[in-house]
């Protein structure tokens, strides 16, 4: 392999972290999008006030179920036809079905868009981490992947700036940015590992595989239940912070799209907190267990801020985005636990089964919520994934410098 320190590796490196980063940019901006805009585009194509809640949760499981889908298509052919071709069909996708979200007058095509896009985003950050995971060092590769996260997260901020234009608009945008994207896969190469187990013959994408070996599935289920936490705090507490705050009897009116914004500056800084603890430490599992820590903690404070005002609710949405982003090592660990010809499959399909358990968390969170209210209901579900996080994260294997080039 060539050297980390030559030109051309230095150049190859720069360019992969640029275009992933980037990448993840568009994928936040997108993702992130819905839950800024979802209020106003609701009421513009005729939901009722009454029904912005469960229509809410409805358009998010779409996307969510589109991922899910897509994470499993896009992660196997990842393995099976190399990562650049499906960095390009994956951003291809999401950026025409988010210029067309802008042109949505029903809410049955409002929810159609929604799966078509979520599934389209489903590859683009599992990919981008295993390119940086297999070009970079194994003792440097979490600087990478936390930076791609680090600078993607802010797409959010964008995001936010771009719908005080118009939620018709900001989807176009989206669009736009997503194409303009595409222009810099020329510059990015295909994975040496990849290339050299396609030479090898040696059989990829065996999506079933993971379900075959006890070993293989537990490593599998313990990387998703770590992630859980981070898309629990995101679409039940943060996509939902206006009617929390009701409930909690926050002094103030609060601006979803703006808590959105706050979250993910603080999820941004997360991120590379939490890589720099993760390569202090010399450790993924210190990194983890300190960021699960926190957010225990600042969820508590979460559940105990009644009668707070809207400033300090705010202080506590940016605290809750410290201590969810973890998510690049989170993944970086995915990417780290299976060898060349599963990696692809599982860095893609592990961070959207967590994003497609937004699905059956808020589905319950709905059906508790009629019985027991929001707040107890969501109270019990933070318990039980934060509980199963901290579980899978005593029984996972230290992955920090591990040598990626091998065969699952």
């Amino acid at each position: 392999m060539t050297s980390t320190n030559s030109p051309l590796t230095t150049k190859i490196f720069n360019t992969v972290v640029i275009v992933a980063a980037l990448g993840y940019f568009v994928d936040i901006y997108d993702l992130i999008l819905f839950s800024i805009v979802r209020v106003k585009s609701l009421k513009d194509i005729g939901i009722a006030d009454a029904n912005l809640k469960d229509s809410g949760i409805f358009l998010i499981q779409m996307q969510m179920i589109g991922m899910l889908l897509g994470g499993i298509v896009w992660g196997i052919l990842g393995d099976k036809k190399g990562r650049l071709s499906v960095l390009f069909f994956t951003i291809l996708l999401y950026s025409l079905a988010n210029l067309a979200n802008g042109f949505v007058q029903t809410y049955q095509q409002y929810a159609i868009l929604r799966v078509i896009a979520g599934f389209g985003l489903a590859g683009e950050l599992g990919i981008g981490i295993t390119l940086v995971s297999e070009i970079m060092t194994k003792e440097s590769r979490g600087w990478g992947t936390s930076l791609v996260s680090g600078i993607g997260i802010v797409g959010a901020a964008l995001a936010y700036a771009f719908a005080e234009w118009g939620w018709r608009q900001a989807y176009w945008a989206g669009g736009v940015l997503g194409l303009l994207l595409l222009f810099l896969r020329i510059y990015v190469h295909e994975s040496p590992f990849f290339a050299r187990t396609k030479s090898e013959g040696v059989p990829r994408g065996a999506f079933l595989t993971f379900f075959t070996s006890r070993e293989r599935f537990l490593k599998y289920l313990y990387c998703i239940l770590i992630g859980v936490p981070v898309w629990y705090t995101i679409g039940i507490l943060i996509t939902f912070s206006k009617e929390f705050a009701e409930a909690l009897g926050i002094n103030g009116q609060i601006n979803t799209g703006r808590g959105v914004m706050i979250h993910y500056m603080g999820a941004a800084i997360g991120s590379i907190l939490t890589g720099w603890i993760s390569q202090i430490k010399q450790s993924r599992k210190k990194a983890l267990f300190f960021s699960l820590t926190f957010l225990t903690l600042v969820t508590i404070a979460f559940f105990l801020s009644h009668g707070l005002d809207l400033f300090f609710f705010y202080i506590l949405i940016f605290l809750l985005g410290v201590a969810q982003g973890y998510w690049a090592i989170f993944v970086t660990v995915a990417a780290e636990q299976f060898g060349t010809n599963l990696r692809s499959t599982a860095t893609t399909t592990i961070p959207n089964f967590v994003r497609g358990a937004v699905v059956p968390l808020t589905s319950l969170w709905a059906f508790w919520g009629h019985s027991m209210g929001i707040l107890q209901s969501a109270i019990i579900i933070a318990a039980i994934t934060l509980i199963l996080a901290f579980f899978a994260l005593y029984h996972m294997r230290e992955t920090f410098g591990k040598e990626l080039d091998y065969h699952d």
